[in-house]
């Protein structure tokens, strides 16, 4: 029994990974072709097809080893109507779309009020969480995550030696922080952001 209901977990948070990954993924596509450029459209990115955005070792990675990734959008800066702003936008607009996800799954566990420790229940907190995590993660202003795209637009042309520094040395700065940083510093603001959106709701 015990062991259908961790299959029954796993799945639930497979599904949602994928659902996650693939919507946040379809905002980077969109957000470019909306800006005028059409890398995304051209590449086939441009769609909700979850094939198209997932990266197979990515996702086994972080179904498995909790640390992984989607498929990146390919895009074209230039080809952006504001070429300053315009990637900070495209980055901006995959975890917006996991903060949408996030506050529908809290809709959706308001609205239902589904029992304690149902199936229902775990697939709409594991809904909320994962998109939760997915978006702080992800606004990290650190190489090559969507946040990096953002510090580089806002910061001005003196301190864009911080973006360079960062650039070299994102790949070591992202490993140290996944894996030594990620719980103290990240963990609970995940969980405040999780439970004021469940309360949000009911």
């Amino acid at each position: 029994m015990l062991i259908d209901g961790q299959l029954a977990l796993f799945v639930i948070f497979a599904a949602i990974l994928v659902l996650a990954l693939s919507l946040h993924e379809f905002g980077h596509a969109l957000a470019a072709d909306l800006q005028g450029d059409r890398t995304a459209r051209l590449a086939g990115r441009l769609t909700l097809n979850p094939l198209k955005h997932l990266d197979p070792f990515g996702t086994f990675a972080l179904l498995f080893a909790g640390f992984g990734w989607g498929k990146p959008v390919p895009f074209s800066p230039r080809a952006l109507r504001n070429q300053r702003f315009g990637p900070a936008i495209v980055g901006f607009a995959g975890p917006i779309v996991n903060i949408v996800l996030a506050f529908m799954f809290a809709a959706l566990y308001g609205g239902l009020r589904p029992g304690p420790g149902s199936t229902l229940e775990t697939l709409l907190i594991v809904g909320v969480q994962l998109n939760v995590v997915l978006a702080i993660f992800n606004l990290m202003p650190i190489p090559p995550l969507d946040g990096s795209r953002i510090l580089s637009a806002v910061l001005p042309p003196s301190k864009q030696h911080i973006v360079y520094f960062l650039d070299k040395w994102g790949f070591v700065l992202l490993l140290v922080f996944v894996f030594f940083l990620f719980r103290p510093v990240l963990g609970p603001l995940i969980t405040f952001s999780t439970r004021r959106l469940l309360l949000l709701f009911l």
